[in-house]
C-alpha cells in the first residue's frame, strides 16, 4: 500500500534534489488517482473537495499564503493533501492541529502543543489546548485557510467545533476559509437526537443540532453561517469546494472511498457509524470498550452478564447480533491512556451491525436503558456524570422509553438545513 508523505522544506535541500521528490510526488498522485478508480467499482465515482481543488482550483492558491487546517484524514487515496500541495508549488505557510493532533495519534482528549513538524519544518499551531480559536499572531502568516478533515457525522465529535472556531477567526481576521469537503459517513439522510440546548453548549456541542446531523461539514458551515451560530460580528468569506458524485442516500460503504480512522478508536466505519449511539456510554459508569480492540462495539459493566433471550428484542428491532462476552480494558498508549475498568474482568456484550442495521442513535439509547434496568435489578448504582448531558444535549434523554420522539426544534431544524444542502 502506498502511504503518504511529506518532502522537507528546507532551503538547504538541493534543487535536483527537490525536482526529483516532487516528480515522486506526482508518480504517488498518480497511483492514488489509480487507486480510487480501481475502488469506486459504482456508476458514479465519488471525489472529495480535496480532490476536487487539486483538479480544479490550483491556480487560485498559486501566489497566497496557506494554512492547513487538517488531521491525518486530509488524503486523496492514499497522498496526503499537504504533499500534493506542495508538489504543485502552493506556498504552505502552518499547519493547525485538532484533536487527536495533526497526525491523528493522539488519545481522545489528550491536549496539544504547539510546535515544528519535523518532516516539513512547518509550524503547527494546535486547536486542542487551553486556546482552542486561532491568535492573530496565527492567522497573520495565511491569505487562506484550508479545512480538509473527515467527519463522522456526530454533533459531538470535535472536528465541527473546530471549524466552528476557524470560521469566527477567519471572519475576525479578514481571511478566506475554504471547507474541502468531505461525505457524512452516515449519510445525509439520517437525522436523529434531540438538538442541542443552549445549557448544554460545550466543545462537544457548538451548534443547535440534533445527534446525528445528517450534513456535510461544507453544508453545515453554510448553515452555522446562514442561521447566525457564529460568534462574529463580521461576514465569513467561505468557499466550499463541493463533492462530486455523492448522493445523500449513500453510507461510507457505498462512497468507494478508503476509510482512514478519524480518530484512534473509530478504526472502521462500522465503529464510527454505532458510535452515533453508543458514545453515551462515555457518561455513565459503563464501559464504551476503550481499552480493547473494538471501542463502542464492546460494553460492559462489572456485573452486568446478560442472558442470550434478553438481547433478542434489540437484535431485532435494530438488525444487529449482540454476543455476550467477558472482557478486561488495557492501558494502550496513543489510544486510549486511561479506560473505565483499567485491568479489571468486566461483562457485557458485542455488538456486530448487520447490513440492514439503521438508527444507531435510537440503538444506542435502547442499548443503554437495557444495561440501566439490568444494573438496577441488580441493586448495582447507576451513574450518571454531567459529560452525559453534554452528548445529548438534553435532560431529556432521561425519559427515553424506546421511540424517537425528538420535539418541535428537531422538525424546525429539518425544515431549516433544507436552505444548505449541497448534494441530492
Amino acid at each position: 500500500m502506498v502511504r503518504g508523505f511529506f518532502v522537507s522544506t528546507n532551503q538547504n535541500v538541493p534543487f535536483i534534489m527537490k525536482k526529483n521528490l516532487n516528480c515522486i510526488f506526482f508518480v504517488l498522485i498518480f497511483i492514488s488517482s489509480a487507486c480510487i478508480a480501481q475502488q469506486n467499482n459504482s456508476a458514479v465515482e465519488v471525489k472529495t473537495g480535496a480532490q476536487v481543488l487539486i483538479e480544479n482550483n490550483l491556480p487560485d492558491l498559486l501566489g497566497k499564503k496557506i494554512g492547513l487546517v487538517i488531521n491525518h484524514t486530509a488524503r486523496i487515496g492514499y497522498v496526503h493533501v499537504l504533499d500534493t500541495l506542495i508538489a504543485s508549488g502552493v506556498n504552505i505557510t502552518s499547519i493547525f492541529a485538532p484533536e487527536h493532533g495533526y497526525r491523528g495519534d493522539i488519545a481522545d482528549g489528550e491536549l496539544i502543543k504547539n510546535g515544528v513538524d519535523k518532516l516539513t519544518g512547518l509550524p503547527v499551531f494546535s486547536l486542542y489546548d487551553s486556546n482552542k480559536r486561532p491568535t492573530k499572531e496565527m492567522m497573520d502568516s495565511v491569505d487562506i485557510l484550508l479545512f480538509d478533515m473527515q467527519d463522522v457525522g456526530a454533533r459531538f465529535y470535535t472536528y465541527n467545533s473546530t471549524m466552528k472556531y476557524i470560521l469566527e477567526a477567519g471572519a475576525e481576521f479578514e481571511k478566506e476559509v475554504w471547507i474541502l469537503d468531505r461525505p457524512n459517513p452516515a449519510g445525509g439522510e439520517y437525522v436523529a437526537g434531540w438538538v442541542l440546548e443552549d445549557e448544554y453548549k460545550s466543545f462537544i456541542g457548538s451548534y443547535p443540532i440534533p445527534i446525528s446531523h445528517g450534513l456535510t461539514l461544507g453544508e453545515l458551515a453554510l448553515m452555522a453561517i446562514g442561521e447566525n451560530w457564529l460568534n462574529t460580528e463580521k461576514q465569513p468569506i467561505v468557499k466550499v469546494i463541493n463533492l462530486e458524485g455523492w448522493q445523500r442516500s449513500m453510507k461510507w460503504s457505498e462512497t468507494g472511498l478508503t476509510w482512514i480512522s478519524p480518530s484512534p478508536n473509530l478504526p472502521t466505519f462500522e465503529h464510527a457509524y454505532v458510535y452515533l449511539g453508543t458514545c453515551f456510554f462515555e457518561g455513565v459508569n459503563i464501559s464504551e470498550g476503550r481499552g480493547t480492540e473494538d471501542p463502542f462495539l464492546t460494553i460492559g459493566a462489572p456485573k452486568t452478564r446478560f442472558l442470550p433471550e434478553e438481547l433478542k428484542t434489540l437484535e431485532e428491532k435494530y438488525f444487529i447480533q449482540l454476543d455476550t462476552i467477558s472482557f478486561m480494558p488495557r492501558s494502550i498508549p496513543g489510544k486510549s491512556n486511561s479506560p473505565k475498568f483499567e485491568d479489571e474482568k468486566i461483562y457485557g456484550v458485542t455488538l456486530s451491525p448487520t447490513s440492514d442495521f439503521t438508527r444507531p442513535v435510537e440503538f444506542g439509547l435502547d442499548l443503554l436503558k437495557l444495561f440501566e434496568n439490568k444494573m438496577i435489578s441488580m441493586d448495582v448504582d447507576y451513574q450518571y456524570r454531567d459529560h452525559f448531558f453534554l452528548l445529548s444535549g438534553t435532560r431529556r434523554v432521561l425519559n427515553w422509553t424506546g421511540e424517537a420522539n425528538w420535539g418541535s426544534n428537531f422538525e424546525e431544524y429539518l425544515v431549516n438545513r433544507k436552505k444548505y444542502l449541497l448534494y441530492d
